[in-house]
């Protein structure tokens, strides 16, 4: 029961490899007997022979790292592949930074914890890039004494 003729005339035929060549049981002497490629080509039509379909390479796996990542995990510094800036641009990265500090400045003019210079002055500072975070600019507010108390401010 050598069908190895067969199968390469199918391989010539379809461009598979001869994995994905499959023969029906039943239909195997019929198989035996052909032995043209109009043969085989007819066999193909009729269902004795079919092509199996591409083995692919499971996602599964990839699937679930991505649901982890999502969530956080796996950002390790070992896991961090590009540089520091690749991850997080340096200009996002200022954005982020000084918008959070403008909107903390803002609040205490709001509330009227801060003067209008003082304001200003914060203002400027944060443009230049004086400050670290809002921690560092509540640091800087309370070393300087420029809380207003009691609707004066107090001396610097």
């Amino acid at each position: 029961m050598n069908l190895k003729t067969q199968k390469r005339i199918i391989v010539s035929l379809t461009g598979v490899g001869r994995k994905r060549i499959w023969f029906n049981p039943d239909r195997i002497s019929d198989i035996k007997e052909a032995i043209t490629k109009s043969d085989l080509r007819g066999l193909i039509k009729e269902g004795a022979i079919k092509i199996k379909a591409k083995r692919g390479i499971s996602r599964s796996r990839i699937r679930k790292r991505i649901k982890q990542k999502r969530k956080g995990r796996r950002s390790s510094v070992s896991s961090r592949k590009g540089k520091k800036g690749a991850r997080l641009a340096r200009k996002t990265a200022w954005m982020l930074k000084v918008r959070s500090q403008r909107r903390f400045i803002k609040g205490l003019i709001n509330k009227k914890l801060i003067s209008n210079p003082t304001y200003q002055s914060l203002r400027n500072k944060i443009k230049g890039g004086f400050f670290r975070s809002t921690r560092h600019i509540k640091l800087f507010i309370e070393e300087h004494n420029l809380f207003i108390k009691n609707g004066k401010k107090q001396k610097i």
